[in-house]
């Protein structure tokens, strides 16, 4: 299946069974800071959504720093999708087109010259992973997903910081990560972190230091979502400036369901 029908596929699947909606008293048991963090982005009665939909633009950096356009499912349950062009070449004439996806555990990247010439595919045990744990970082966009049983808080360092861990179908859970999610003094999110399965630097796949910041809001649906992100290795590090940091995007477009 193509990108664009494997995305559209995602976005239309269903699992039938009727959405909850949110009650602030539910997670009366959470830590204060999960709680703090929640009962702001999530009004009141707003279902418990399970997929979002994103439109997005910004830069990715291969070999320097290029413009792209994508489109993104997450559903929760199954996996996620990112659809995007990259302007590539003199002038950014060219385009390389495709996609990076997890599905029902197993990931894949599918990337092609002008959406005909083969770039780069990856498939196998090391992109299935690294492509969970992308999935369980960027679930936290959609903080509905984050009401599931099987989300589980724990509190952090600090009144700012707290711990979780999901699991997700198709995953290995000796190989699950733990994510960590800092928040200011509002109680925004503006960081989420963990350990994640790569080899950006080349040679054997390893547990890296993997993250971003969150920035910007926007209420849609009953629910404040981040709009700005940047992302990549050894965050944390004083490397991630440097040399980690390959991904930053804006949000146009959020669509819930």
């Amino acid at each position: 299946m193509h990108g664009e029908q494997a995305l559209e596929a995602l976005w239309q699947a269903d699992d039938r069974s009727p959405l909850g909606r949110f009650d602030p008293a539910s997670i009366e048991s959470l830590p204060a800071v999960a709680q703090r963090w929640l009962r702001r982005v999530i009004e009141p009665g707003t279902p418990l959504y399970r997929a979002i939909r994103l439109r997005m633009h910004g830069e990715i950096e291969l070999s320097g720093w290029h413009a792209f356009e994508a489109e993104q499912v997450i559903r929760w349950g199954r996996g996620l999708i990112w659809q995007a062009k990259v302007a590539f070449g003199p002038l950014s004439l060219l385009s390389i087109e495709g996609h990076d996806s997890v599905i029902d555990g197993v990931g894949e990247m599918q990337w092609k010259l002008l959406g005909l010439i083969p770039v780069m595919v990856g498939r196998g045990p090391d992109i299935d992973r690294s492509a969970a744990a992308r999935l369980e970082l960027e679930s936290v966009l959609l903080p509905t997903l984050l009401l599931d049983d099987d989300v589980h808080w724990a509190a952090g360092d600090d009144e700012h910081h707290a711990r979780l861990h999901m699991r997700l179908p198709g995953r290995d859970p000796a190989q699950d990560s733990e994510l960590s999610l800092r928040f200011d003094a509002e109680g925004r999110l503006r960081e989420c972190s963990c350990l994640r399965w790569g080899n950006p630097e080349g040679g054997e796949h390893r547990l890296i230091p993997f993250g971003g910041t969150w920035a910007d809001e926007r209420q849609v649906q009953g629910c404040t979502i981040a709009t700005h992100m940047a992302a990549g290795w050894f965050f944390g590090t004083d490397r991630y400036a440097a040399e980690g940091e390959f991904f930053r995007a804006q949000i146009d477009d959020i669509t819930l369901r």
